[in-house]
Parts: structure tokens; C-alpha cells; sequence
């Protein structure tokens, strides 16, 4: 066999292993992160999910977390259904431990709000503090100004039953000064400072898993609600992309639709790779088929 007749072939075979890896992610878009199932709008990493969620909801070391300006948590379970995530805060206090705490909130411009599920309690908060707390009847302050945007429940019985604890009940502050927020209502911010309430811990649930009056049984974290666009329309291409058992993602500064398949090959379609949109059809089958043969070819050639 002569060199010279083989080296048009083996400059085809040279440019195809420079275009192949443009065809292929350099990231294989994972459908879990540990215990959690990932589907749209979220993912396991940079290029997976959209773009607008990664900042806020990602997995490191199998763990998945939210992440806010107030800290990072687990995400406890995903509601794709109803559009849920419920996380945990470790500085929360519950019916097993009591710790201070400044609180909580949600970046105003992120797609994230509180799920009419969730349920506040301020814990030891100063007397000084019972202006703050206003009853949910949207009274003013005599100037015709809603007295805060922070409406709170205090005929509920949360209050004594969280008291009830054992943890809880080593509070010294009176269960007056407890505040009940239900539906959690934060202003415009959603920010929960306890500094400038002057309660030094809270306490929140979702659920009371069909024990109202048994706080041990509650299921303490935060519900957030979240919206995949104004309209909170799931999009068309992302679902075409799951249905082909593809992963949704986005590509590059451009954030352009991606569809992730399993072998790693990315499409700005689905994973049926005969129904190919985008001018690649049967060519990314077909390369690797040549790559394979491509030796076997060189010898007889």
C-alpha cells in the first residue's frame, strides 16, 4: 500500500476527529442528584436545566441545594408536579432543637416564591417587637399606611403547641411573644430579619402529615414555589427533549435550547436522531460508524 493513496483518507479521518468533538457535550447532563430526581427547569450542572435556575438550585457532591443571600440548603424533595421544592434550614428550630437564627429570605428577582403551604413562627421575640406583628386585618397606622407588610396570625394555636416542645419550652420569653405568618407574607423583599424583629429564632412547616395537634410529627423546612416563565408555560422544545429520555440544557453565553441526549451528543431538538432538525440528520451516526471502520478501510486501501 503506497502513502501517497491514503493520505486523502487519512485527511478525512483527521477532520472528522476535529468535528466530532464539537458535536459531542463536554458534560453529560445527569437525571439525579443524589436522592432527587432532576428534571426541567433544573439540572446538575452548569449547561443543564435553565439557565435561570442554576444559580439558585445546584448539586455538589450528590448533594442538591437552594441557595439564596441569606445561605445554601437541602433540598429536601421536588414537586414537579405542583412546582414545589421543600428544603431545610439548619438554623431553624423545630420540635427537636432550638438555635438562633437570623432568618431567612429569597432573592426578590430570582423565580422563586413562598407556596401558600409554608408556615412561619417567630420564636423569642422581644415585647418591644408586638408592633411588628399585626394582626392580618389590614390595619393602618392612622395614616391611612398599612401598618406593615408583615401580617401575623396570633389566634392560632401553633404558637402554644410549638411551646410544647421541649426544646421550645426552654425559651424564657412568654408564648405571647411568639408570631405566626400564614400564608408567609414578606413584603415585596421577601426578607425574614430577625435582628429587625427582635426574635432571636423561628420555626417552619408545611405539613402537618394529619397530627395538627402533635408538633413531633410537622414537617419542618420551607416550601418554595417556582415558575418557569411569566406565563408559567412548560416549553414545547424541553418537552419533546424529555420525551426522547434527552435532558434539557442550554449552550454557551448565547443560552440557546440544548437537547442532552444519553450518549452525550447534543441536539437543538430530541434524541431521535432520524428526525434530526438541525442539519445534522444521520451524520453524527454516520461519523462514528466511519471512525470505527475507517482503520479496516485504510488496509485494503
Amino acid at each position: 500500500m503506497e502513502l501517497s493513496s491514503s493520505l486523502p483518507q487519512v485527511s478525512i479521518f483527521l477532520l472528522l476527529l476535529l468535528l466530532l468533538p464539537s458535536l459531542i457535550s463536554a458534560q453529560i447532563c445527569q437525571r439525579a442528584c443524589g436522592k432527587n430526581f432532576l428534571k426541567y427547569p433544573f439540572g446538575s450542572g452548569p449547561g443543564c436545566g435553565d439557565p435561570r435556575f442554576q444559580p439558585y438550585v445546584s448539586c455538589s457532591q450528590q448533594k442538591l441545594t437552594f441557595t439564596t443571600h441569606t445561605g445554601s440548603y437541602y433540598v429536601n424533595s421536588i414537586d414537579y408536579t405542583k412546582q414545589v421544592l421543600f428544603i431545610s434550614d439548619p438554623t431553624m428550630s423545630t420540635c427537636s432543637f432550638t438555635v438562633p437564627s437570623k432568618g431567612f429570605g429569597l432573592n426578590w428577582d430570582a423565580p422563586f416564591t413562598f407556596d401558600d403551604s409554608t408556615i412561619f413562627a417567630l420564636l423569642d421575640c422581644s415585647n418591644n417587637s408586638s408592633s411588628i406583628c399585626t394582626r392580618s386585618d389590614d390595619s393602618d397606622d392612622g395614616g391611612g399606611n398599612k401598618s406593615s407588610p408583615l401580617l401575623c396570625d396570633l389566634g392560632t394555636p401553633i404558637c402554644s403547641l410549638l411551646y410544647s416542645c421541649r426544646p421550645i419550652s426552654t425559651i424564657n420569653m412568654p408564648i405571647s411573644s411568639c408570631c405566626v405568618y400564614t400564608p408567609v407574607n414578606l413584603g415585596p423583599s421577601f426578607e425574614m430579619d430577625l435582628q429587625k424583629l427582635q426574635c432571636t429564632s423561628y420555626s417552619g412547616f408545611y405539613g402537618y402529615n394529619d397530627q395538627n395537634s402533635d408538633p413531633e410529627k410537622w414537617s419542618y423546612g420551607i416550601a418554595i414555589k417556582y415558575k418557569f416563565s411569566v406565563t408559567n408555560d412548560f416549553p414545547d422544545p424541553c418537552a419533546d427533549c424529555e420525551r426522547s429520555y434527552g435532558v434539557c440544557g442550554y449552550d454557551g453565553p448565547s443560552n440557546s435550547f440544548i437537547c442532552n441526549c444519553p450518549n452525550g451528543i447534543n441536539t437543538t431538538h430530541n434524541c431521535y436522531f432520524p428526525s434530526y432538525n438541525n442539519g445534522l440528520r444521520n451524520g453524527v451516526a454516520w461519523l462514528i460508524h466511519l471512525m470505527v471502520w475507517f482503520p479496516v478501510w485504510l488496509f485494503f486501501f
